[in-house]
């Protein structure tokens, strides 16, 4: 058991009764609002694979977003304590999830893509090596069941 524990609370609350509720699979839409107090509402739906809306987050786009942003966020911290000054970090994370004929499915792995861009005086190998420790430390990749890679780009600013 952990020192320290933490309570996460969302409410999610579907919005797509169409006035006959689940009386047939197309009866319905999947959207949902994602609420969590102090905070602006999250629209959801599913894939458009699945019926969902397109404009919508779905839950398998958000998973990615997770372990996007956790890493970051490791990854930043880890850069501030090692000197390492990051000035532009963007990721193009991509997940692959496969589905069996009778719908089931699960994430077969996601890849972090992060393009980082650093100061002239930052060290650039100490900033690649930290990827890794964000990656030990992210705690949404240590929470699935399913391989988490980071493919990252250091990119240095000239003196």
């Amino acid at each position: 058991m952990s020192d320290h524990q933490h309570q996460f609370a969302i409410t999610t609350r579907w919005t797509g009764n169409r006035g006959t509720g689940t009386s047939a699979y197309t009866a319905y839409s999947r959207d949902h609002v994602i609420s969590c107090a102090g905070r602006p509402d999250l629209p959801g739906s599913s894939v458009p694979a699945f019926r969902g809306d397109p404009a919508r987050y779905d839950p398998e786009t958000l998973l990615v977003a997770s372990l996007s942003a956790c890493h970051m966020l490791w990854y930043l911290h880890f850069c501030a304590v090692h000197h390492v000054v990051v000035v532009e970090y963007e990721d193009q994370a991509a997940g692959q999830m496969a589905t069996e004929a009778d719908g089931n499915g699960r994430f077969t792995r996601v890849e972090l893509r992060p393009r980082v861009v650093i100061s002239a005086a930052s060290d650039e190998e100490v900033a690649r090596s930290l990827h890794a420790k964000a990656h030990e430390y992210c705690f949404i990749s240590n929470s699935v069941n399913f391989p988490v890679t980071c493919q990252p780009e250091i990119v240095r600013l000239p003196a």
